[in-house]
């Protein structure tokens, strides 16, 4: 089966609809993208690399961060969607930034890079495999930061969390793992001082760190 067959229904839409729109996201996600990417401490001349990054909503923000010495790269599994992040690309005539089509757990990227977004991506940053694969690529002290959405401990969460895993499954991969209530587990053994903070009433977080040396893994 091909990867656009797998596509989420959603996006099989989505995509379509806001192809003639490159610039197109959520008014409502646009405070959290910058939020994300201020997390990621970049300076300019950074390489940032953004994996899952989708038509490349982040991509404004990343590129503000490391102007216009710096490198963006955004890498997105799905056909479909990378015609739209590159059109994305074209419309603003961003020369330091490039998307590549392929799978986050086999994916072949050059040099290091200085930071590392997952912004709405339990495809990779719950992917023990993918993890593996990219982590290699990051410099030693660079930070991460991922966005995503959780099951809510807090009152009344119970409420809306069986709605929300229902409609998360609808709307994701068929390899997307299930809604938990701590999905940075994966990765926080990669990342030393993490951070996690709780977002529309638990339902949604944000999660940074550094990357821990390979001695404080151990």
């Amino acid at each position: 089966m091909s990867t656009e067959a797998k596509d989420p229904l959603y996006a099989r839409y989505l995509v379509y609809l806001t192809r003639p729109f490159p610039d197109f996201d959520f008014s409502f996600i646009k405070p959290v993208r910058q939020k994300a990417v201020n997390l990621l401490n970049l300076k300019s001349g950074d390489r940032v690399i953004d994996i899952g990054c989708g038509s490349g909503g982040s991509f404004p923000y990343l590129r503000q961060s490391v102007g216009s010495p710096g490198e963006v790269v955004g890498v997105e599994i799905s056909p479909r969607t990378t015609t739209n992040t590159r059109k994305r690309i074209a419309k603003n005539k961003w020369e330091n930034i490039h998307v590549i089509e392929a799978d986050a757990r086999s994916v072949n990227l050059t040099g290091k890079f200085d930071g590392l977004l997952m912004f709405a991506a339990p495809d990779v940053f719950a992917s023990e495999e993918a993890l593996s694969n990219i982590f290699p690529y990051l410099k030693e002290n660079a930070r991460v930061a991922i966005f995503g959405a959780k099951i809510s401990n807090r009152r009344f969460g119970w409420l809306l969390n069986g709605l929300l895993r229902m409609a998360l499954t609808r709307l994701s991969f068929t390899s997307t793992p299930k809604m938990e209530s701590e999905p940075w587990t994966v990765l926080q053994t990669r990342l030393v001082k993490i951070n996690i903070e709780e977002l529309f009433f638990g339902w949604m977080f944000i999660a940074s760190g550094i990357v821990a040396s390979k001695e404080s893994r151990l």
